[in-house]
């Protein structure tokens, strides 16, 4: 068990550092992923269809990707990810120099099924830990993002001069790097992430040496959502990933419709990237401090104050602190909310639970992403706004109930242990 131990720490770096290269290589071919949309189908319309096709393809992946990962373990499906990852990149960037727009689809599609798989990386860092550990661990490998958000932008230019210098179009580019760097995700993951996260999850469960198989019956997905903390965790997920993207989605527009240059956009967005990423460790350290669901009750409260500074002011400086504050909530309800859900479930229901949980966020970002763009044109973005606002309620009303719920039952003396999480509290 001390080698299992010793082992761990060595593992979430290397879900962080795989975590690193997949979102920089997502993030370096979303950049232009709008602008090859439009050049290649020829329509303006249409430019906002490869991230869509990208979306979708994250959202469809993620449930059969965990119950894979639960059968494979994780190291070999995540392995499979990046292998699915470099040959959507290389058809991508292909298609981008043989002018095929649906070929172009079909590669970014690739892409996005890889994402449904990387995602789950933070479920493979939790399951090591101990509950006082999870949101920590969490929060590391969500920290790679930041990486990812430097690194992806920064690489765009360099990579078209690369491709123009051998006579291929400037954005082929990006998406042949994508494919690099999912290589190296391959290379990283495939021949070192081992022994397997699932392998050291077992162990600790059963107190052995060796691995043993999840012991228990797996419950109906109706009775794991009755439960409080499940609700709270997949509503803390689900409702920030929708308000997250609805506003961001749509605020560059909302700033080049009032004059805002390009500059004053980037700025916003770096901002907003920081908020996301750049103090995982914080929020991670305090889930475990203080609880999830007080963590997911003070991301909800940052999303609301998101809500409501934004629509305030076009001064860009207002506008990057309510982008920040929106990342921040975001993260927030992320790294609380992930820790929160693997906390209530059993090993045997954790890939199903999680891969169900990562469809519903996904078809989420997707809708949530069109629809933005809908509701800005009807209604505007104060409106917009209002609407972010009312939605966020409903995970900090269901994480206050917890709260409230736990506290009664703490006054009580009473102990009513739900999850793997409250039985080793008690223990």
């Amino acid at each position: 068990m001390t080698n299992a131990i010793a082992a761990r720490g060595r593992l979430t770096w290397l879900l962080f550092c795989g975590q690193s290269l997949s979102l920089a290589a997502f993030i370096l071919g979303s950049t232009v992923g709008a602008i090859v949309g439009a050049q290649l189908s020829g329509r303006a319309a249409l430019a906002g269809l490869p991230t869509a096709v990208y979306l979708l393809g994250s959202a469809l992946a993620a449930y059969p990707a965990a119950r894979l990962m639960e059968r494979l373990g994780r190291r070999l499906g995540l392995t499979l990810g990046y292998a699915i990852g470099i040959a959507g990149a290389l058809i991508a960037g292909f298609s981008v120099v043989a002018r095929s727009f649906s070929g172009f689809l079909w590669g970014f599609g690739l892409m996005g099924i890889t994402r449904g798989f990387s995602d789950l990386a933070r479920y493979a860092a939790a399951e090591m830990y101990p509950p006082s550990g999870r949101a920590r661990a969490i929060s590391l490998v969500v920290l790679g993002g930041t990486v990812g958000a430097i690194a992806g932008p920064a690489l765009v230019a360099p990579m078209g001069r690369l491709a123009m210098s051998l006579d291929a179009d400037a954005l082929a580019g990006p998406w042949f790097a994508s494919g690099g760097l999912f290589a190296l995700g391959l290379l990283l993951i495939g021949f070192f992430l081992r022994p397997d996260p699932s392998d050291l999850a077992r162990q600790f469960a059963s107190g052995s040496q060796a691995p043993v198989s999840p012991a228990g019956p797996v419950r109906p997905l109706r009775e794991i959502m009755r439960q409080p903390e499940t609700r709270v965790a997949v509503s803390a997920m689900v409702i920030g990933q929708l308000v997250m993207v609805m506003l961001m989605s749509i605020t560059s527009l909302h700033m080049t419709d009032h004059g805002h240059t390009l500059g004053d956009v980037s700025l916003v967005i770096m901002a907003h990237t920081l908020g996301m990423f750049g103090l995982s460790t914080i929020s991670g350290r305090l889930a475990d401090h203080i609880g999830r669901a007080a963590v997911i009750l003070a991301g909800a409260g940052l999303l609301l104050a998101a809500c409501l500074l934004a629509p305030l002011s076009q001064d860009t400086g207002l506008l990057a602190l309510a982008l920040f504050v929106l990342g921040l909530g975001w993260n927030f309800c992320y790294v609380a909310g992930a820790a929160l859900l693997t906390d209530s479930l059993t090993l045997g229901e954790r890939g199903r639970m999680q891969g169900s949980n990562d469809v519903v966020v996904g078809l989420v970002s997707a809708a949530g992403s069109l629809q933005s763009g809908v509701l800005f044109a009807s209604v505007g973005y104060a409106n917009l706004s209002w609407i972010s606002f009312a939605v966020t309620l409903i995970p900090l009303l269901l994480a206050f109930r917890l709260i409230t719920m736990r506290r009664r039952q703490a006054e009580a003396g009473v102990s009513v242990p739900v999850s793997e999480h409250q039985t080793a509290q008690a223990e």
